[in-house]
């Protein structure tokens, strides 16, 4: 979250629009605005399903009017029938089935419009892997087929100072793209209440 802010801060400087499709319902306006985003010029929105924030995600892109698009997160984008649903009832493959179908719609919109949409994940564990990687991203295949660059961004370890913890030693890995060389690393800090 703290580097799309910083992107979406960068696109405003340059006199882009920038939105924030805020799924998580945890965007901190503070924060954001120490980083340097102008909150006021910011489009956000928190939407109650998974469907309403790809159809926005849609509507922007379609609109021409938006540069920079941020959903945080795929993981919080829960379909209708869930939100509807009881706690327990099985919904196997329904945010898989979103995400695809909302996919192939915005892939053909932003690539007209220019638009650049950044989605952020979590990592899973996957269960019973004996061989390979067990860790797997939420929200099906699609995202990642369809994704041009996907960048693999881990803690790896605390900045202190002294016996204080005061921020995290982060790296980058970009584990795709299609419009560059991949599998580059960059290593970084991320201060708390500061950013990069």
């Amino acid at each position: 979250t703290t580097l799309t802010l910083q992107v979406i801060a960068a696109a405003q400087r340059e006199g882009k629009t920038c939105a924030f499709i805020d799924a998580e319902h945890a965007l901190d306006p503070i924060y954001a605005r120490k980083l340097g985003v102008d909150i006021d010029n910011l489009l956000c929105s928190q939407p109650d399903t998974g469907e309403q924030a790809l159809e926005i995600c849609d509507a922007l892109a379609r609109s021409g009017a938006v540069d920079v698009i941020v959903v945080d997160s795929v993981a919080a984008l829960t379909p209708k029938a869930e939100i509807e649903g009881e706690i327990g009832d099985s919904h196997m493959g329904l945010a898989a089935r979103m995400m695809s179908q909302a996919m192939r719609k915005l892939a053909g919109n932003l690539k007209q419009s220019n638009t650049l949409l950044i989605f952020i994940n979590q990592i899973r564990m996957k269960i019973g892997v004996m061989f390979g990687n067990p860790e797997t991203t939420t929200g099906g295949n699609a995202l990642k087929f369809y994704a041009s660059v996907r960048l693999d961004i881990r803690r790896i370890g605390a900045v202190k100072e002294g016996e204080n913890v005061v921020g995290s030693e982060t790296r980058v890995k970009v584990v795709k793209n299609k419009i560059a060389a991949p599998f580059k690393q960059a290593e970084f800090q991320i201060l708390y209440g500061e950013g990069i």
